[in-house]
């Protein structure tokens, strides 16, 4: 069994908002399946690092969350800065549950096992040299990061999945670094950074945590492998 990782998967087969006519996302739905079928196994696990669909409601999700109940693995949700269909985990979790969608589970206040591992998360929040961000969002966010981290509880090696990318180039997210110090985290994987900024992201270790980006197309739309 196995923890796999990926975001940004933008599915829009229930919406009109193709990602085709971007650079490099030429058939990536195709490409996303096949490469997901040859590496995940009914057994293992995989989080999805937010911006799943395009869908403006929940009830117009359902191709795409048709499309991911058809790919083997259970999949974690996390939430991203593009699903305006996210709504209360009750209400998703009814709904999921309503639609046979068994294999869907959310990373949101919470955390989930697998392979002996404590799997935390939350959204984050954009942090950007020299620009202005959202206080009161921050705090948010870093109250559902620490409700994850705590949830964990000891003796399991907590991986971190947030959307947004806590270290920049020359910079860093401060609270959230801070954070998963705090909690003595060593990996965390981040999203949402797509086209030239892949380039630029961090990866590797910073202040003793391994960061690496999971994006979906600076992965080639493969699921990366954590575990």
């Amino acid at each position: 069994m196995a923890i796999f990782a990926i975001g940004d998967l933008h599915l829009s087969l229930g919406a009109q908002k193709p990602m085709d006519v971007f650079p490099g996302w030429q058939g990536y739905v195709q490409r996303l399946e096949a490469n997901w079928r040859r590496l995940v196994q009914p057994q293992d696990t995989v989080v999805i690092a937010g911006d799943i669909s395009w869908a403006m409601k929940l009830e117009d999700t359902a191709a795409d969350f048709a499309f991911l109940e058809g790919l083997p693995g259970q999949k974690l949700l996390l939430k991203g800065n593009h699903d305006y269909w996210w709504c209360t985990a009750r209400k998703m979790e009814t709904w999921f549950a309503a639609q046979g969608f068994g294999s869907l589970r959310l990373l949101h206040n919470n955390s989930r096992t697998a392979e002996g591992k404590a799997l935390c998360g939350t959204r984050s929040w954009m942090f950007e040299p020299g620009e202005a961000h959202d206080e009161k969002v921050m705090a948010r966010e870093l109250g559902r990061l620490r409700m994850s981290l705590e949830a964990a509880g000891a003796g399991l090696e907590k991986l971190v999945f947030l959307h947004y990318p806590p270290v920049f180039p020359g910079a860093l997210a401060p609270q959230i670094t801070a954070m998963l110090g705090e909690y003595g985290v060593k990996r965390c994987f981040y999203g949402h950074l797509h086209g030239a900024s892949i380039h630029r992201a961090v990866q590797g270790l910073v202040d003793g945590v391994e960061y690496r980006l999971i994006s979906a197309d600076s992965l080639g739309f493969c699921p990366y492998k954590v575990l």
